[in-house]
């Protein structure tokens, strides 16, 4: 009787953005992680996993739990999604990745940067004395708290010596940010297919049949 193939699982990665301004670069990335092999979950095209009893936050913020890798892409848009002055979806995504310690990759958009940099010359380095500011009708940052997001991501609060996982790879136009994504999602798609065809259990008695050859 042949042996029923085996399946091997897509890694699954979510993508967690916002969406005004970089429709393009979503598409870009969709596509780029789809056609290597992963289970990609963005919100904006429809592909997050929905339980119809459950809040929008919620459906979010368990796909977040649920993913294998996780890929943040921070612009100077805040994001909408928020419930009245709590954080939005795009923040509470974020900083559950972070939590849960997924593995995870950021890219983080050159005015973001540079938003950042200007505030803390001009004295603005925390979060408190940022919220002293007023950006009603500002058209580069609709709300400070985006670069409280870039800070937890790059962990800021801690010492330089002690941060780990705090790359946050700036860009600025579309192919920027996809030679990052490309480059650092195609290994996995590689280990991945290995993986299909070479699998660890194999691999485990091969290296035990080296062992018994060496007695």
């Amino acid at each position: 009787m042949a042996e029923a193939p085996t399946t091997t699982k897509k890694p699954i990665i979510m993508v967690s953005s916002t969406v005004y301004g970089i429709e393009e670069l979503l598409e870009q990335v969709f596509g780029i992680l789809n056609s290597s092999g992963f289970s990609v979950w963005m919100s904006y095209k429809g592909t997050v996993p929905l339980d119809p009893t459950k809040s929008n936050f919620e459906n979010c913020l368990a796909a977040v739990d649920g993913c294998d890798l996780f890929l943040g892409i921070l612009t100077t848009n805040y994001g909408s999604g928020k419930d009245g002055t709590n954080l939005s979806i795009t923040h509470q995504e974020i900083l559950r990745a972070i939590k849960l310690q997924k593995p995870s990759w950021f890219l983080a958009h050159h005015d973001l940067v540079l938003a950042r940099g200007l505030l803390r010359d001009l004295g603005y380095r925390t979060a408190a004395e940022r919220s002293q500011l007023n950006l009603a009708g500002k058209k580069l940052i609709d709300d400070l708290r985006v670069i409280d997001l870039y800070e937890a991501v790059i962990k800021a609060e801690m010492k330089l010596a002690d941060r780990k996982g705090n790359w946050a790879q700036p860009f600025a136009t579309t192919p920027e940010a996809t030679i990052f994504v490309v480059s650092q999602f195609l290994r996995f798609a590689e280990a991945a297919e290995f993986v299909k065809e070479q699998p660890l259990a194999a691999l485990g008695e091969a290296a035990k049949g080296k062992r018994g050859q060496k007695k």
